[in-house]
Formats: structure tokens, C-alpha cells, sequence
């Protein structure tokens, strides 16, 4: 015989069904929400970022990739998108994302060095444990970067994870304009990473016989200098 339910019983049923159709609509919202979101940021729709950023979009939102909004919008150019992020209140221009990546970082590496002040202006620290916006510089296509970051109080020598400097990066890349920075505002040559690699090494195993002959000079004139 089966129990017969009393009409508070039928209500609270009534009641959680309801609630859970809610739930699915609201997710299912803001999934669409994030989807319309990162797409628009691609393509530097700034009216429907607004948009969804008038009706509560986390500004601070981890897109597809990994990386955070403002991120994502200077590296890709959607120049309108970041100022409009950059306006956001709760934007967190400093946050790293979870590979340890934050917007001054891809401004350095991406050679844009207007988005760098911008950035620098609002808090964004030039300097942090593991990797740095140096780093990034130094394997970016504008010297002038790595200069300003310097100026700005960056450690010459910042060390990453696995002990490799920004002038082992720029060495590696075969930049002589990076390398040539970083030397003439303090750059150690005679640095080696976990592996015991050098600046030197760096620049000879990607094939950049002459920048590594330079880098090779720089280190034998430092370690005479005892500097």
C-alpha cells in the first residue's frame, strides 16, 4: 500500500524541482555567458564585454586557455576589450594565472611596451618568485622593454624554477639587442643554470655561434674584473 503524501510533502517536492530547474537555467546562462564573453574579447567586441560585465562577468575570469581576460586581451590585441577590463572594478591587474603567467607578463613577451606602462602605473609588480616579467622580455621581440623593466627595478639576474636568467632567454633566442640590454644594466654572464648551462651555452645550442662568442667575452672580462 503506498503511503499517501500530504500537501506540504507535495510542496517541498514541488519546491526543490523547481529550484533545480532554476539551477540548470542559470548555469546553462552562464556557460553561454562565458562562451559570448571569450569570444567577444577575441575579436575586440568591447560593446558585448560591457556588456556582460554590467550584468556581473567575473573580470578576473580564466579563459579556454588557461589565461586570465586582460591577459588574453593584450596578447591578442583587443586593445578596446583590456582598457574596458582595465576600467573594471575588482580587476586584479597583477594576478597570476595558474602556469604562474600575469598581464605584465604578456605585454613584456608580446613587445608592448604601451600596455607595460599601463599596467606598471596600476601595481603590477616587476618583480616575483619563479619566473618574471624579465624573463618574458627577454624572450620578446623590444629591447626597449627590457630596458624600462630594469629601470623599473627588475632583478637583473631573477632566477626561474629551474635557475635559467632572462639573459639565458635572450641568448637562447638568439636576441643580440636583449642580451646586449641586459649586459650594460647588470645581467650576470657568468651566471649557469640547474644544469650548469651559461648564457654562452644557451646561445651555442640554438646555433648563435657569434652571440655566444660575445656572451663568452663578457663572462671572461667579468671574472677578471672580479665583479
Amino acid at each position: 500500500m503506498h503511503e499517501r503524501r500530504s500537501p506540504q510533502m507535495l510542496e517541498q517536492i514541488l519546491r526543490k524541482a523547481f529550484y533545480v530547474v532554476v539551477l540548470i537555467g542559470f548555469s546553462a546562462a552562464r556557460a553561454d555567458s562565458y562562451v559570448d564573453f571569450f569570444r567577444a574579447l577575441q575579436i575586440d567586441n568591447e560593446s558585448t564585454v560591457a556588456e556582460l560585465l554590467d550584468r556581473g562577468f567575473d573580470p578576473n575570469s580564466v579563459g579556454p586557455t588557461g589565461e586570465l581576460a586582460l591577459a588574453l586581451a593584450i596578447k591578442e590585441g583587443s586593445n578596446k576589450v583590456a582598457r574596458r577590463l582595465m576600467a573594471q572594478p575588482g580587476i586584479q591587474v597583477d594576478r597570476a594565472s595558474a602556469r604562474g603567467e600575469t598581464a605584465l607578463m604578456m605585454a613584456a613577451i608580446h613587445g608592448r611596451l604601451d600596455w607595460v606602462e599601463r599596467l606598471v602605473q596600476r601595481g603590477a609588480a616587476v618583480n616575483r618568485a619563479g619566473w618574471t616579467p624579465l624573463h618574458y622580455a627577454a624572450s620578446g621581440p623590444d629591447p626597449r622593454i627590457v630596458a624600462r623593466l630594469l629601470e623599473l627595478g627588475a632583478a637583473p639576474n631573477a632566477r626561474s624554477p629551474n635557475g635559467s636568467t632572462p639573459l639565458m632567454l635572450a641568448a637562447g633566442y638568439g636576441d643580440q639587442r636583449n642580451a646586449q640590454v641586459l649586459l650594460g644594466l647588470g645581467a650576470d654572464p657568468t651566471l649557469r643554470n640547474d644544469r650548469g648551462l651559461s648564457a654562452a651555452d644557451f646561445a651555442r645550442q640554438a646555433g648563435y655561434d657569434e652571440l655566444a662568442a660575445q656572451l663568452e667575452a663578457a663572462a671572461a672580462e667579468r671574472a677578471l674584473s672580479g665583479r
